[in-house]
């Protein structure tokens, strides 16, 4: 990764797996359903693409971020090899490394964005903030359906519950799977850090009470799954995290 990324969003200090993929699951206590997590690290970002599925086939794409031709491939093929059936794109807020592939993802699958409604206007100036990197950003895809605090999104016989957690970004929530004991934070909480609050709507005081009363009050067993870098718990963060600790 590039320093300057690495420096612009606040993570030179935070330990990254490669370029490429790795497989997560997650189990409930009682068996009963299974969300099985395909991470892709894609694009100059390193930013977490995260697929999420079922036994039933059907999966949500989360944080699209392919970007080459390559990138773009490899998402569609693995889902073409697993016979999955995508029902739903999320992105978890709409800063450019975390919305490059929702145009592949609608011309592939014909799936808009499902986004919170404060985040429309890093989406509408993804391609001016593109061009400030040396990235076409392509068509912008507009969502039609919003997201709010409290809502869920289902795919197969799974559900995802909406956390609004603003404070590195307007825009920013958080996908809890309480069955499945894990939490997909974007750039909000990452292992060891947090999501830096100097960008345009950034405001530490609001990101460190959402992190302390929205993702510290979930057990600690539940497992964190973060835009960037590898994936921690709560528990672990709690303790561990030197930005906010309890």
């Amino acid at each position: 990764m590039p320093e300057f990324i690495r420096k612009l969003y606040g993570l030179a200090h935070q330990r990254f797996v490669g370029i490429g993929d790795y497989d997560n699951f997650a189990l409930t206590s009682t068996l009963n359903h299974m969300i099985r997590i395909k991470v892709f690290v894609f694009n100059p970002f390193q930013e977490n693409t995260y697929l999420l599925y079922d036994q039933t086939q059907e999966c949500a794409i989360v944080d699209p971020g392919c970007y080459t031709e390559n990138e773009k491939k490899h998402l569609k093929e693995f889902i073409d090899s697993e016979n999955l059936l995508p029902v739903a794109s999320i992105n978890t807020h709409t800063h450019i490394d975390h919305v490059l592939g929702n145009s592949f993802v609608y011309e592939a699958f014909g799936l808009k964005p499902l986004i919170h409604h404060e985040g429309f206007q890093f989406l509408e100036s993804a391609q001016e903030h593109g061009m400030a990197f040396g990235l076409k950003v392509a068509e912008i895809i507009h969502p039609e359906i919003f997201l709010n605090e409290g809502e869920v999104v289902l795919f197969g016989k799974s559900q995802l519950e909406i956390l609004y957690t603003p404070g590195h970004a307007d825009g920013s929530i958080c996908l809890v799977s309480h069955e499945n004991r894990f939490v997909i934070t974007g750039d909000v909480l990452f292992n060891g850090s947090i999501g830096r609050t100097d960008l345009p709507t950034g405001n530490f005081d609001l990101l460190e009470e959402n992190i302390r009363t929205k993702l510290y009050t979930l057990p600690d067993d539940y497992i964190v799954y973060p835009g960037h870098g590898p994936a921690t718990s709560i528990g672990e963060e709690k303790t561990g995290n030197p930005y906010v600790k309890v």
